[in-house]
């Protein structure tokens, strides 16, 4: 039932936006009671932020790759392909837009995108280690470094990265790394 509900919530948030999302026709979409829906999560806010957990807790996990350049390359093609993907990057805008709107929207995908750049934040610690990168390197400034170009690119033209953008992303964060601008 909370997978069904969950991708009503998401199905609607695309479709409709939070001003027009509604527990209703989220139980409808979802094939369960309303009932059922108000009484499990009780609010609109409430039904997204259990989207967004749901989507920490069905996330990729990270690439090894051996190396800091394929392990940030890897998370960089994750990163893309989602924007890619016609109904996860129309989601990621969608909740963006929401949470801008709402602070439990705003504070669940944040907890969303620490919780993802936790899991890519041993290619760092791990290169690190290796000697590749400079000691005291913050790890989630270099794996938001690779992602945020993707982001923007999305957010501001509307289109997915495309591979050069991921080439680009991992090599200026790399090079920025390299040279100490992370420590």
């Amino acid at each position: 039932m909370r997978e069904a509900v969950v991708r009503a919530v998401g199905d609607a948030l695309i479709e409709v936006g939070l001003a027009g999302l509604d527990l209703a026709d989220v139980a409808r979409r979802a094939g369960v009671g309303k009932t059922t829906v108000y009484r499990r999560w009780g609010t609109v806010a409430a039904a997204v932020a259990d989207l967004v957990d749901d989507m920490v807790e069905t996330s990729a996990p990270r690439a090894d790759t051996g190396g800091l350049a394929g392990d940030l390359r890897a998370n960089a093609e994750l990163v893309a392909e989602t924007l890619a993907d016609p109904r996860q990057g129309r989601l990621l805008a969608a909740l963006i837009a929401a949470a801008r709107e709402d602070e439990r929207t705003a504070e669940a995908l944040r907890r969303f995108y620490a919780a993802r750049i936790a899991v890519w934040e041993p290619c760092v610690t791990d290169a690190v280690a290796r000697g590749e990168l400079p000691a005291g390197t913050d790890a989630a400034a270099v794996v938001r470094a690779v992602s945020a170009p993707l982001y923007y690119r999305f957010l501001t033209s509307g289109d997915a990265p495309e591979q050069a953008d991921v080439t680009r992303a991992v090599d200026a964060a790399v090079a920025a790394a390299e040279a100490g601008a992370y420590r």
